[in-house]
């Protein structure tokens, strides 16, 4: 048996949710997070299966020292495993929580994680959606004749609908936290 998977997953921005649970099951059927590259190849090692609970943070602007924040983690007892794209991974046995245990204890700090998120991330894909992908299409949308500008005005409508799909997620899931809190 291979002691070693690779397997290609895309997880937006918003689905950090669904990622943490997609690593859980993964360890739940054998199968425990490595390591993780760009765009989204996840590399699994063999294990006991068990239940373990993955979490991540946001903090690409830095919560000060990467020491005493991965020793925050374990002075928690969840292991640190990595930084991928300002996102840290971390994940703790079920066998040694106190119940449902997470990194944001409540909602409050939920909403400063989003707002971490929203500041490192839907910033910069705003900028680049309101003075590229928007101008481009309606340029490209503009111009007829060759079928070279047919594909371009096709690319740039899939990232036009692919953008404002993200964006719109994003700020029902930010909407939808902000009124729990």
């Amino acid at each position: 048996m291979k002691d070693r998977k690779r397997e290609f997953r895309i997880f937006t921005i918003v689905e950090y949710e669904k990622e943490q649970e997609y690593l859980r099951e993964r360890h739940n059927n054998g199968w425990k997070l490595v390591h993780l590259t760009f765009p989204g190849f996840y590399l699994f090692e063999a294990c006991e299966p068990e239940d373990v609970v993955y979490q991540l943070d946001y903090h690409k602007e830095g919560l000060g020292s990467q020491a005493s924040y991965v020793q925050m983690f374990k002075d928690c007892g969840w292991e640190y495993l990595f930084d991928f794209m300002g996102y840290s991974y971390v994940r703790k046995s079920m066998a040694t929580m106190q119940g449902e245990e997470e990194i944001f204890s409540d909602d409050s700090s939920r909403l400063d994680f989003i707002d971490r998120v929203f500041k490192g991330r839907m910033i910069p894909l705003l900028i680049l959606f309101l003075l590229v992908i928007l101008p481009q299409t309606i340029l490209q949308g503009s111009f007829s004749g060759s079928h070279f500008n047919h594909v371009l005005f096709f690319l740039y409508l899939v990232l036009l609908v692919l953008y404002i799909s993200i964006i719109i997620r994003f700020a029902v899931q930010y909407h939808t936290l902000k009124h729990r809190t």
